[in-house]
């Protein structure tokens, strides 16, 4: 029987490929023991005990990026995490470790090393965070979702998906995804979003006063789902061929009704539309250390998307250059056939494979 401890978390973009491996891992072998790493205050410790595995906690100890009083402190907090993780490895007999980054991952790669238990690291971004790129220079075996990740001794494995995107085939569940928004099947669909908050941006561009470019989306012949997020204030206009949500429960049905996306570059919205072969239009976030944009680079040089800086974004960049692609059947064919070309929808199947080799060696 072999025990694995799968550590990451704090946001979705780590949390859910971990779920998706540790799905695979326990259909393969129910007997298996899975657990999880985690912190008390990232979202995993309200996903992974749903999902029905046993959460194990470790101190949440942020790299310093500043001199200051917690950087001072940073060594004995993480020393205490590192011990904390080394408890959890031996008292259960963790057999392997696979990270995917967070604030659990990395005392659990140097308490792993220490104990020589082998490691697999998992990089979801195509810029790669600080605990990866500790983990990475002793794993066993290192995978990352997009190519060209700056990564020692990494091999490209795609993204762990859901289950609902793995499985979904879009051209048979057209009809009951246009049903749910209310939309015509026989016509051609854009999906806007940008997470389940929104995105102030896209919302501008699309949804906002009377220069809103949804209308001119209509008046080209296309029908519009636009999810706004949550938070969102924009007001409802209820035209024809106009769907606007300010949540999806089910966007595995959003996919399946789009023929184009316009979206923020995440690394889980570019692995699900890249292995869904949806060409897209990607804004990436602008805050941050730009890991959106690289995200969406390997589908902008295949052909499969186009990028639009934050920045430019507005209701004129979308009559200018969205409106344009909307009537041109010919490259939203090409880049479609690119998009087919640049995805997987095997990236759980390959980092359980990299958990297998790792143990052989």
């Amino acid at each position: 029987m072999t025990t694995y401890l799968l550590a990451g978390g704090g946001t979705a973009g780590h949390v859910n490929p971990l779920l998706a491996v540790a799905d695979a891992l326990r259909d393969r072998d129910p007997d298996a023991v899975i657990l999880v790493l985690g912190t008390r205050e990232g979202l995993e410790a309200r996903l992974v005990p749903e999902r029905g595995f046993e959460l194990l906690f470790v101190d949440k100890v942020p790299f310093p990026r500043r001199p200051n009083r917690d950087a001072a402190a940073f060594v004995t907090r993480f020393r205490r995490a590192v011990a904390q993780v080394r408890a959890h490895l031996t008292s259960r007999d963790v057999d392997v470790v696979v990270g995917f980054g967070g604030y659990a991952a990395a005392p659990a790669y140097v308490a792993a090393r220490r104990l020589k238990v082998p490691v697999v690291v998992h990089e979801a971004n195509a810029k790669p965070g600080m605990a990866n790129v500790l983990g990475a220079r002793t794993a066993a075996r290192v995978g990352v979702a997009f190519p060209g990740t700056p990564l020692k001794r990494s091999q490209t494995v795609g993204m762990p998906l859901r289950r609902e995107i793995v499985g979904l085939d879009r051209a048979a569940q057209r009809a009951e995804a246009t049903e749910l928004f209310g939309l015509d099947p026989d016509r051609p669909i854009l999906l806007v979003f940008g997470g389940s908050l929104g995105a102030l941006r896209l919302n501008e561009a699309f949804g906002d006063g009377h220069g809103a470019a949804w209308r001119d989306v209509v008046a080209a012949g296309w029908q519009l789902i636009h999810v706004t997020g949550e938070r969102s204030e924009l007001i409802d206009p209820g035209a024809t061929g106009y769907a606007m949500r300010r949540y999806v429960d089910r966007m595995d049905l959003a996919f399946a009704a789009a023929d184009l996306i316009v979206s923020r570059a995440g690394a889980a919205t570019v692995s699900e539309i890249s292995a869904l072969g949806i060409p897209a239009v990607y804004i990436p976030y602008a805050v941050g250390n730009g890991e959106q944009a690289l995200n969406a680079a390997a589908a902008v040089r295949a052909g499969a998307a186009i990028l639009i800086p934050d920045g430019e974004f507005t209701a004129d960049r979308v009559r200018s250059e969205v409106i344009p692609l909307l009537l041109d059947d010919h490259r939203r064919a090409a880049m479609t056939e690119a998009a087919a070309s640049v995805g997987t929808r095997t990236g759980t199947e390959n980092v359980v494979a990299m958990i297998d080799e790792a143990l052989s060696a």
